[in-house]
């Protein structure tokens, strides 16, 4: 039979008479008496150890009850310096430690409280590696008692025991937070539109077993389409164009063709009818400019012609007449409103004839590829910069008059698929001239798995209501003669500052969960206004132009903004588009390949060439210590000359596990 294992406790062996050597347990008395002095010395040191420590730690019994005395003390707000200790333990206590002398002797020793992180760290691990070896001696006793008849409780006795080993060297961290956005992204706040809207979009949803945020992000698109060039919002100090760029992320599969079909007929009904009004306008201003070329050239002729100088002048004045009579006649192109395959040239084409208004809706993202130069061999999305902010834009053709729009509005309700929405990133520009900024993001669970075969149908009111309002409410902006503006009621102004004042603090490189993209976040109380502007004419869809945009629209508008912008953060993280974040996942991954419990800065410039020097790593190392995977450990009290060393890091026990 195997004699036990012998453990040496307490400066003493387990057992006596033993005539073979017993190795005590890996222990250090003078950082025990380090960080009980330092505690006292110090009040706010008790903070640091409390963070690593719970009093289980320590070796020496005595040093456990002096611990749990000074933190019993100041959990109820007494003071723990040596003599109030003293005073708390009981007598015949204070005498096995050594009496109230031993208390001073721990701070006497002391020189400095700075040091107790480092000392109360190395009780911690010491304190674990006589867990492991306690562990291990109860393992080689479980299989020591091995029959071989019940290997399944054998098997579940290890498990159990190695699970207390794991624990054990998680306890003192925090929970680490992922890198990744929240996996339960919130859904769409139907809620928040008008009742024929949201039922629309509800039941749309339903008929066609997709995620209402489809249907709700092309809902604010089709309203773009009404408003985009039309309708422009007041804000307090600067006013909003209403039209929008929102952008759905779904896999293939998700009938997103069909839910564009049904959200898009309005428009198409509109456009029909805006063709057949402009009809005879167009064949009206098509004579007279057949007649005006008639004329123009009949008179160039007639001055060619001429030979007599002063027939020759006349003849030149008149031509040059007709000429200019000829350029002012503009046939107008047929009313368009949207295009669902469009490339930016004739995106820009297509502004140029519909009065600097145009919307491309489709289901598919080719526009991002065509913007990032897949034909031209270079990025070229300047007219989707332009046409977001309505600002004016000047069109150059080859061997074409110069044409101006004095604001392009441009309006976009596009799906893609995730890999398109990674591949965004690989376009550097996107990210550095704003236009990731630009795009209201949602990137809903695809229902692909858990569709009904038999869904409920829209009824035919909702159906009637938001085709009938829809039209309306684009044929109504349509016929006003000049462009309008939209006021805020005075409180809505105030929550507007409110919001401004809020979203500000968003930005603060250290709490602000907008830190890292402040692209967007700069835009994202635009974009409220903007949506609440959409809100109050859908609302109003006949008359919202005669009235300011109440507080109750504004909070609506709020509400989907902050959908939005999780769904921004969700977005952000699939692109890549923060440098740090990603630089940390890489970091996180190194640690989990390599199972890397301690590092130095040096230890992953060795190993990961992303980073080039070692100032490359401090944001990496700055979102994994803010998310809990890594901390910093305390440097040892410096002795001697010689350089600082470096810090080192020591990683959640997740991290090695796979477990994040």
């Amino acid at each position: 039979m195997t004699p036990p294992l012998h453990l040496v406790e307490n400066d003493e062996p387990a057992a006596t008479g033993l005539a073979e050597f017993v190795r005590p347990l890996p222990h250090n008395i003078d950082a025990e008496q380090h960080v009980l002095g330092a505690v006292m010395l110090a009040p706010p040191a008790l903070g640091e150890a409390r963070s690593l420590l719970d009093g289980s730690e320590f070796y020496r019994p005595a040093h456990s009850l002096i611990w749990e005395t000074i933190v019993g003390l100041a959990d109820r707000g007494a003071p723990y310096e040596p003599v109030a200790v003293g005073a708390a333990i009981n007598p015949r206590d204070l005498a096995k430690i050594g009496g109230a002398p031993y208390l001073h002797t721990l701070i006497s020793g002391v020189p400095t409280a700075a040091n107790v992180t480092y000392y109360a760290h190395l009780v911690r691990e010491l304190a674990y590696a006589r867990h492991v070896i306690t562990a291990g001696t109860r393992l080689m006793q479980l299989g020591y008692g091995a029959t071989g008849d019940d290997t399944a409780s054998l098997r579940t006795a290890v498990a159990a025991e190695m699970a207390t080993i794991a624990a054990e060297a998680a306890k003192g961290w925090p929970d680490p937070a992922p890198l990744t956005a929240a996996p339960e992204l919130p859904p769409f706040p139907l809620s928040a539109f008008p009742d024929w809207l949201g039922a629309y979009a509800a039941g749309l949803a339903e008929v066609t077993q997709t995620p209402p945020d489809l249907a709700g992000s092309l809902a604010l698109a089709v309203l773009g389409v009404a408003a985009g060039g039309k309708v422009w919002a007041e804000a307090t100090t600067w006013t909003e164009p209403t039209n929008l760029f929102t952008l759905v992320v779904l896999p293939p599969g998700n009938r997103k063709s069909e839910v564009y079909k049904h959200m898009t007929a309005p428009i198409r009904e509109a456009e029909r009818i805006l063709v057949e009004q402009a009809r005879p306008l167009i064949a009206e201003a098509a004579i007279a400019r057949r007649v005006a070329e008639a004329r123009a050239e009949k008179t160039e002729k007639a001055a060619a012609a001429a030979t007599d100088a002063t027939q020759q002048g006349a003849a030149l004045d008149e031509a040059a007449v007709a000429r200019l009579a000829l350029d002012e006649i503009t046939v107008p192109a047929e009313p368009c409103l949207f295009s669902d395959d469009a490339t930016v040239e004739r995106l820009t084409t297509h502004l140029a004839e519909q009065d600097g208004r145009f919307a491309i809706l489709s289901p598919e993202g080719e526009i991002f590829s065509i913007a990032a130069g897949r034909y031209s061999g270079a990025p070229n999305f300047a007219v989707l910069k332009a046409g977001h902010a309505g600002e004016e834009m000047r069109i150059d053709r080859m061997g074409r008059p110069s044409e101006r729009i004095d604001a392009a509005t441009v309006t976009l309700g596009i799906c893609t698929q995730p890999g398109v929405l990674a591949r965004l990133g690989e376009t550097p520009q996107f990210h550095e001239q704003g236009l990731l900024g630009r795009l209201l993001y949602s990137v809903p669970k695809s229902l692909l798995g858990f569709r009904k075969s038999d869904p409920a149908p829209i009824p035919e009111a909702v159906r009637t209501a938001y085709t009938s309002n829809v039209t309306a409410l684009i044929l109504t902006l349509d016929a006003l003669p000049e462009p309008i503006t939209l006021g805020f009621e005075p409180d809505a102004e105030t929550a507007i500052r409110a919001l401004l004042d809020d979203t500000e603090t968003r930005f603060r490189p250290d709490t602000g969960d907008l830190a890292h993209m402040t692209d967007w976040g700069g835009k994202y109380v635009g974009a409220v206004v903007r949506i609440a502007a959409l809100l109050h004419l859908a609302e109003h869809f006949r008359t919202g132009w005669n009235r300011p945009i109440s507080l109750g629209t504004l909070l609506d508008a709020h509400e989907v903004g902050e959908y939005f912008t999780v769904h921004a953060q969700a977005a952000y993280d699939a692109i890549g588009a923060d440098p740090a974040v990603a630089d940390a996942r890489a970091l996180l991954d190194w640690i989990e390949r390599t199972g890397t419990t301690q590092f130095g800065a040096r230890d992953v410039l060795s190993s990961l060439r992303r980073f080039k020097k070692v100032t490359d790593l401090d944001p990496a190392l700055r979102v994994l210590e803010s998310h809990g995977w890594i901390r910093r450990l305390p440097a040892a009290p410096k002795t001697g000359r010689g350089r600082k060393a470096g810090p080192v890091y020591e990683t959640h026990p997740n991290a090695t596990e796979g477990t994040r």
